[in-house]
C-alpha cells in the first residue's frame, strides 16, 4: 500500500520552509522565486528594501534610456514621470531607513536580472524600443504593486509599512499609465 499523502505533506513542508518556517515572514529565495507573491506572503523587511531599491534604480535607468531612445511623445512623457517619481521614492526609502542599524542599506548597483532588462532596452531603438519598454514597465509595475501591497499588509516595520502604503496609489497610477501607452506596430 502506498502512502499518497506524502507528496502533499512534502509540498506543504517545502512551502512552510520557503515562507519562513511556519510564520508568514518571507525569505529571499521565496521572494526571488515569486512563491511569496503567488501565495500572498509579505516580504521580509530586508527583501522589501532590496527590491524597492533595485526597482527604483531600474525605473530611473530605463526612463533615461527612453528619454534618449524613444521618439514617441507619450513614451517620453511617461519616462519623464517615472524618472521624477522613482527618484522621489528612492529618497523616501532612504529617509524611512535612515539611522536604523537593524536594516541593511539598500543596494547601490543593479542585480543581474535588472541589468539584463536594461541591456535589452539598450540594444533597441524607435518602435522596437517603445514596445519593449512598455512591456517591461507593465511587468515591473505589476510586481511593484504586489510587493508594496503585501508589505503594507504585513506585520513588520511600521515606518516601511507607512512608506509602502503611501507609495501604492502612485504605483497603481504608474501601472495604469504603462498599460495606456500605445501599442506600436511596424
Amino acid at each position: 500500500m502506498t502512502n499518497r499523502a506524502f507528496p502533499v505533506a512534502a509540498g506543504a513542508v517545502i512551502l512552510v520552509a520557503l515562507s519562513g518556517g511556519g510564520g508568514l515572514r518571507a525569505q529571499s529565495v521565496s521572494e526571488r522565486s515569486g512563491i511569496n507573491s503567488l501565495i500572498g506572503v509579505s516580504p521580509s523587511t530586508a527583501d522589501f528594501v532590496r527590491m524597492v531599491a533595485l526597482s527604483d534604480m531600474f525605473e530611473i535607468e530605463s526612463a533615461k534610456l527612453a528619454l534618449d531612445q524613444s521618439t514617441d511623445a507619450k513614451v517620453r512623457a511617461f519616462a519623464q514621470r517615472m524618472l521624477k517619481d522613482h527618484q522621489a521614492t528612492t529618497t523616501e526609502l532612504k529617509a524611512a531607513i535612515a539611522g536604523r542599524g537593524a536594516i541593511d542599506a539598500p543596494p547601490t548597483a543593479l542585480d543581474d536580472a535588472h541589468e539584463t532588462k536594461l541591456n535589452q532596452l539598450r540594444n533597441l531603438k524607435g518602435l522596437g524600443f517603445d514596445r519593449q519598454y512598455r512591456t517591461q514597465q507593465i511587468a515591473a509595475h505589476e510586481d511593484a504593486v504586489s510587493l508594496f501591497t503585501r508589505y503594507a499588509e504585513g506585520k513588520e516595520d511600521q515606518a516601511l509599512r507607512n512608506f509602502a502604503t503611501h507609495a501604492l496609489p502612485t504605483l497603481k497610477e504608474h501601472l495604469r499609465m504603462a498599460q495606456a501607452l500605445p501599442i506600436m506596430h511596424d
